[in-house]
């Protein structure tokens, strides 16, 4: 049995949808989705803070705003009785947060100025994504303490990184629970004399290697590591997993109407249904519009041949074989989109037709957001 189509205004009104993940392959206008999706929930009422962590700065743009940061901006001109704020994902300030947050202020300076700690917190691989799961669990618990946001909408990264986040606690446990993280911490967790022979001989040949302030730089930060993301970090990241497990929380998955945006639409929407997260449904962006006209794809090309060698009448060839490219486009988008209904019938669909220009503003966004309105 089909689930019909999405009823976005639905999703968006019901106070107990307090989160709204929009996830998607790179280019489909998942940025555009989610900014159109915060602004029509805050002016129908909702408290709202969208957080992006794409690196584009079209989100920003659109919304009037200069620059987004780590801290929620008020986005002005909109309108209605509720309240919209966006911020983009800063994520060594996340993690320079959660340092603060769970080490001693002393500790927390010795972690911050270790040349090691920089480099994670930076470039390390995962780190963005668990960043952006400690920052909606900040912003959860905040909103919760002080009743500032009742929706929160979450714009993820391009492609299927953007699932990333289910994954990165895990990857960072195991890198903790590591060999040689454990190897490092064993000076740092007993009395000298428990470690061993072996052990000064390995930190002997690491030394060689490495320099001996480059062992202890390394050294002073896996035993700061483990402080701060031991039993702390499994549990925030329990707690946060949960979160989007919760019946408040809603998965938007977006795509376009091209066989490999709804592939990728499909691994997201299997991805999320095997990892028991709460999936709303499915919005195909920038759907092609029928122009308006009886003619069918053959009769449109037939009579644009009839007046391909008339030159008086070549703009008029011209628009018939628009005509019939772009409903040959409709026909071909209406396929796909069925076919992955067809597989997934489960998944309640939205089709949003593309707009003749960019979004750039609010006024833009509005419209989006009253397509998918309706």
């Amino acid at each position: 049995m089909s689930a019909g189509a999405l009823d976005v205004d639905a999703l968006i009104d019901d106070p107990g949808t307090g989160i709204i993940v929009c996830c998607g392959s790179g280019g489909v206008g998942k940025t555009t989705t989610s900014a159109a999706l915060a602004l029509r929930a805050a002016e129908r009422g909702r408290k709202v803070v969208v957080l992006t962590i794409d690196p584009a700065r079209r989100l920003a743009q659109s919304m009037g705003i200069e620059e987004l940061d780590n801290t929620p901006r008020p986005v002005p001109g909109t309108s209605g009785d509720g309240s919209l704020d966006a911020m983009m994902l800063d994520m060594k300030s996340t993690f320079d947060e959660v340092v603060l947050s769970q080490a001693s202020p002393e500790k927390a300076q010795q972690i911050l100025e270790n040349p090691f700690y920089v480099a994670l917190s930076t470039s390390f691989a995962g780190t963005q994504e668990y960043m952006a799961m400690e920052k909606l669990g900040l912003i959860h618990a905040a909103a919760q303490r002080d009743h500032s946001y009742d929706l929160i909408v979450v714009d993820t990264p391009p492609s299927r990184s953007a699932l990333d986040f289910l994954d990165a606690p895990e990857r960072l446990s195991s890198f903790l629970d590591g060999r040689f993280t454990r190897l490092m911490l064993a000076p740092a967790r007993g009395p000298a004399r428990l470690v061993t022979a072996g052990l000064g001989l390995v930190t002997g040949a690491l030394t060689k290697i490495l320099g001996a302030q480059v062992l202890t730089d390394l050294q002073t930060f896996v035993a700061a590591l483990e402080t701060v993301f031991g039993g702390g970090f499994r549990d925030r990241a329990a707690k946060t997993y949960a979160l989007l497990q919760d019946t408040g929380t809603a998965f938007v998955v977006i795509a376009a109407p091209e066989p490999d945006a709804l592939r990728e639409a499909a691994y997201f929407v299997e991805r999320l249904e095997e990892d028991a997260m709460p999936l709303a449904g499915l919005v195909v962006n920038r759907a092609s519009v029928a122009p308006e006209g009886g003619l069918s794809v053959d009769q449109s090309a037939a009579a644009a041949e009839q007046l391909a060698d008339r030159p008086e009448h070549a703009l008029g060839a011209a628009l018939l074989r628009l005509h019939a490219h772009t409903l040959r486009a409709v026909e071909r988008e209406r396929l796909l989109v069925s076919r992955f209904t067809a597989a997934h019938p489960q998944v309640a669909t939205a089709v949003v037709p593309a707009l003749a220009g960019d979004v750039h503003d609010l006024g833009g966004l509005r419209r989006i957001g009253a397509l998918l309105g309706t």
